[in-house]
């Protein structure tokens, strides 16, 4: 099933398929990852239409604010990654301040749609989202990840992805200001070293 998957940046000419995925999940609808990028009060008085607008203005900037993920020819799951320095959220946020000066880019966002969960969509999402990331010079890769053990059952929703999968992917835990809310990092070098014979 998972060779089935191809995975692309999310530029101006696939908005349509974005869109197809963000309408099949209910906050992602509304949201269009303007959580993370516009300040708290634009983002809420923008939920729904306002975000969804402001959402296709940044899709048509140079920069490509995430991957996307189709099953055979049909849109099926959104990672957002981007530099760290893009989303207001993180700049403002205490749980989720720097821990050091180095420049990092953040994952932060996972939808699947309906048909295809339960199939290994999300870690292949992360995987293309850090192959993307380092092909545009990211040096380390940054997440804010749910871990499950920590929430109480009617926590966080799962957007920003389990804790679980970004250890198995290789990152490692660097903070952890709320409890179940760890911050997570790999640098993107190890990925791709060579072995050699």
């Amino acid at each position: 099933m998972q060779d089935r998957f191809s995975f692309f940046p999310a530029t101006t000419d696939r908005l349509a398929d974005i869109e197809a995925v963000f309408d099949d999940c209910a906050d992602g609808r509304n949201c269009r990852c303007a959580y993370w990028y516009r300040p708290n009060a634009d983002y809420k008085a923008g939920w729904g239409e306002g975000n969804r607008n402001w959402f296709r203005s940044l899709v048509a900037e140079r920069r490509t604010p995430g991957i996307l993920g189709y099953h055979e020819n049909e849109p099926a799951g959104w990672c957002g990654v981007a530099p760290r320095v893009v989303f207001d959220r993180l700049r403002r946020s205490k749980p989720f301040a720097p821990v050091d000066d180095k420049p990092v880019w953040s994952i932060n966002c996972f939808i699947v749609r309906k048909p295809f969960r339960r199939q290994g969509l999300s870690r292949l999402l992360l995987k293309h989202a850090v192959e993307f990331a380092s092909a545009n010079g990211a040096e380390c890769l940054e997440a804010y990840p749910v871990d499950q053990a920590a929430r109480a059952s009617n926590g966080a929703e799962l957007y920003p992805g389990t804790l679980s999968m970004f250890l198995d992917a290789g990152f490692v835990e660097v903070a952890r200001r709320l409890p179940a809310r760890p911050i997570v990092r790999l640098e993107c070098r190890r990925i791709f070293r060579q072995p050699r014979d």
